[in-house]
């Protein structure tokens, strides 16, 4: 044989044994990829912010509806009339709620969870009282009047700038929704009940499009600690009832009281019926009061509040009370976006800061997936990328302005007109937003956010030798008869 050809016969097999080893090198993902390999795609599915299958609530919620396997349940189309059949169209009647969710208040009231507060009473829209009981008490403990002592989230860790929005789903939503996907940002959306059933679309996109953190802001947005027991009920109870069917039977962990108006009794229904923790904030805009009647904030005044805590001290770290309410509100946050990530704010979901990260080879909540030799675990939730299939909006002001593709909303379930006086805690409070209780920095403890969520686990390639070393033993061959 002539040293050409031996040389090309070299070649040949050279070029076959070397894809044998890239074909067997690539064998361990393509074997366990029915296992625990995360597809790679825009945005990684998270599970911080409903609860395990196994939670105490979820029987409130599946209500004998489950099958053997499974979740056991067709849900309706988001939308459809058979979807919004059977949820109350304004205040929940406590003579109607389902029996489940009274048998769980009753357990909980006689298993002594339940402190004894009284219910708090609110005079022309001020601050609820509790007659001779001071709302800083340890028995009261009012967030309304920025009393920290409870295990609530309120601040992020340092330089990290939790992301929420309130009072939605609505029309100026969307404008929203479009620049965080643009924009790779994930975020919890405080939805309040009866804005999901009027506005279905703008739900769907924030949960299926985005695939963001959805938490409960209530059904009808009332002051909480001013209702009953039961009535409590009915505004956790309906609008997670709601998200639970809205989102193929998953339940929120969270929610953050509207005009962040709690205390001990208003949190415990939450936690010990329906297994919600409470997320406060630190700063607040005062955005959903832009350009209101009796107030002075305008979009200027936001602006320079929001540059005053991005090139603040991150420490703590920022939850701030933003809102999906207007055009102004979200133009607010889209505005003050460049200068948050200038000034190197790690943004994440505010779901995100009471337990870990979601995922460990992204960065942020960006698209940019970097690769990992081996295998990626995913355990710190394993779940599933999300699928399923001009009324009164709740949370909005009878006289906000709107962007042009909105109808104006109207305010319910609040007190309209003159502007509320302020109370201990110094908030302006108005109809459809978050009260002002911006807290001081002070002696709330701080939320650790947990880099280690999630592990990249190094799968043992020991099942791929046989094949690794047969390419390797052709490569020698081939050079062993050339020579």
């Amino acid at each position: 044989m002539s040293p050409s050809i031996s040389r090309s016969l070299f070649v040949l097999v050279a070029v076959v044994a070397l894809s044998n080893v890239a074909s067997a090198a690539s064998l361990p993902a393509a074997r366990h990829a029915d296992h625990d390999h995360a597809p790679v795609q825009k945005r990684l599915p998270s599970a911080n912010w409903y609860q395990r299958d196994d939670h105490p609530a979820q029987p409130l919620f599946k209500r004998g509806k489950r099958a053997t396997t499974g979740d056991g349940v067709n849900y309706a189309p988001v939308g459809s009339s058979e979807w919004s059949a059977g949820y109350p169209q304004g205040k929940a009647d406590p003579a109607t709620l389902p029996k489940e969710w009274l048998d769980a208040l009753n357990a909980a009231v006689a298993a002594g969870k339940i402190p004894d507060v009284p219910v708090s009473t609110q005079v022309n829209g001020g601050n609820p009282t509790y007659g001779s009981l001071d709302p800083m008490s340890d028995q009261v403990c009012s967030t309304t009047y920025k009393c920290r002592k409870n295990d609530y989230i309120w601040d992020a860790p340092d330089g990290v700038w939790g992301a929420g929005f309130d009072d939605g789903p609505l029309p100026t939503s969307q404008p929203l929704y479009q620049f965080l996907g643009d924009n790779h940002v994930r975020s919890t959306h405080f939805m309040i009940g009866v804005n999901i059933l009027n506005n279905p679309t703008e739900f769907s996109y924030a949960f299926e499009t985005l695939g963001d953190d959805i938490a409960v802001h209530t059904w009808t947005h009332p002051y909480m600690t001013t209702l009953t027991n039961e009535q409590l009920v009915g505004e956790f109870g309906w609008t997670m009832e709601i998200i639970h069917n809205s989102t193929g039977g998953r339940l929120p962990k969270y929610w953050r009281p509207p005009y962040g108006d709690s205390d001990n009794r208003v949190s415990a229904i939450a936690k010990e019926v329906f297994g919600l923790q409470t997320i406060i904030w630190n700063q607040d805009t005062e955005d959903w009061s832009i350009n209101q009647p009796g107030f002075s904030t305008t979009p200027e005044s936001v602006a320079a509040s929001l540059n005053k805590w991005i090139t603040g001290p991150k420490t703590p770290g920022l939850i701030i009370l933003e809102h999906e309410l207007t055009q102004f509100t979200v133009q607010a946050f889209i505005d003050a976006f460049p200068s948050i990530k200038s000034n190197g704010w790690n943004i994440v979901s505010v779901t995100e800061l009471d337990g870990q990260s979601a995922y460990a080879n992204a960065d942020g909540d960006d698209g940019t997936i970097t690769p990992v030799v081996g295998i990626f675990d995913n355990s710190a939730g394993g779940s599933s990328a999300p699928s399923n299939s001009s009324s009164t909006n709740y949370g909005s002001s009878s006289t906000s302005s709107s962007s042009s593709a909105a109808a104006p909303s109207t305010s319910a379930g609040t007190t309209s007109g003159a502007p509320p006086a302020s109370g201990a805690g110094g908030a302006k409070q108005a109809a459809g937003a978050g009260s002002g209780t911006s807290s001081s920095h002070g002696a709330a403890p701080t939320t650790n956010l947990s880099s280690s969520a999630t592990s990249v686990r190094w799968q043992n390639l020991l099942g791929d030798v046989p094949g690794m070393l047969a390419a390797m033993l052709t490569v020698a061959a081939s050079a062993f008869v050339f020579v």
